[in-house]
């Protein structure tokens, strides 16, 4: 059973900045970030395609990534998806204020010293 298992909103709220991390380095397609990102978390956060490609198009029409069809011989048609600099603006601002929420949630539930 994963941490994150029945928290299905500490998932939600931690959404896109999951998917832009996973992008952050380079393009994937759908199926590898759903891989990087359990493979990360230690198979503690998983993406089913049924909630990954909703977010990867509303990520979409943000601006924040864009995507685009490939295609190579004797595979099947993939859509890379790629991180703008509109996203990668989204993903540091959204990277320091986890660092900030996360102190915080140590120091209510007792595991940082206040």
């Amino acid at each position: 059973m994963s941490l994150l298992a029945g928290s299905r909103e500490m998932k939600k709220g931690s959404a896109e900045l999951l998917i832009l991390s996973a992008i952050e380095a380079r393009a994937r397609h759908g199926y590898e970030i759903a891989q990087v990102i359990e493979r990360r978390s230690g198979g503690q956060v998983t993406f089913h395609a049924a909630s990954l490609y909703p977010l990867l198009y509303k990520l979409e029409r943000k601006g924040w990534i864009v995507g685009r069809w490939t295609e190579r011989p004797g595979e099947r048609r993939r859509r890379l998806y790629k991180m703008t600099s509109a996203g990668r603006k989204v993903l540091a601002e959204q990277r320091s204020l986890w660092r900030l929420f996360v102190k915080a949630m140590d120091r209510v539930v007792g595991t940082e010293p206040v």
